[in-house]
């Protein structure tokens, strides 16, 4: 049985359902690719794969099911990657979920200025503040977003804060993974 809180909307439990997935893996990790297909339509047609992941006895209500794709390449930016993405008719969103650093907005003025990119993401890694994190972002062909954030130090499934508009920048980059 899973430990993922009930949620009204469809999106929003498949955010949750990966969320409780990587959890389960442990920090630390590199970031996952998910397939989100009509839950119904799967087991019409591809009964076999639903039974394998065990949606047979799941109610018939509409719902998603995140379907983890191959690793992401660890040698290319996440942007570079998710640009060279393009998803069948059947898949019906997609999700990520990754691993970063992130900051206080009251961090925001210290910034030093003039930075590359290695010695900014330096500078946030030694900053006293810093706060990892875990962010899984949905989005659906129609332009629907969900994301789940949880925080290393707040490690629990009441503590995962969720929206649409939480990392807007990923939920742009996996959009255009449905642009023809």
């Amino acid at each position: 049985m899973s430990n993922t809180p009930m949620a009204a909307n469809p999106l929003t439990r498949a955010v949750l359902e990966i969320d409780e997935y990587a959890s389960g893996l442990g920090w630390d990790q590199p970031a996952r690719l998910f397939a989100l297909v009509d839950t119904a339509q799967l087991r019409a047609q591809e009964p076999a794969l639903a039974a394998q992941l065990g949606l047979q006895d799941e109610p018939e209500n509409t719902g998603l099911t995140p379907i983890e794709q191959d690793e992401v390449p660890t040698d290319k930016p996440l942007d570079e990657f998710l640009a060279t993405i393009a998803w069948p008719n059947a898949v019906t969103g997609c999700a990520l979920t990754v691993e970063r650093l992130m900051l206080p907005p009251s961090a925001e003025a210290q910034v030093p200025q003039g930075l590359s990119e290695a010695k900014l993401a330096t500078w946030v890694a030694e900053h006293p503040d810093r706060q990892e994190v875990r962010m899984t972002v949905a989005v659906l062909r129609d332009g629907t977003r969900e994301s789940a954030l949880r925080l290393r130090e707040k490690d629990t499934p009441t503590e995962v804060l969720t929206g649409g508009a939480l990392v807007p920048g990923l939920a742009e980059a996996l959009s255009a993974t449905f642009e023809v």
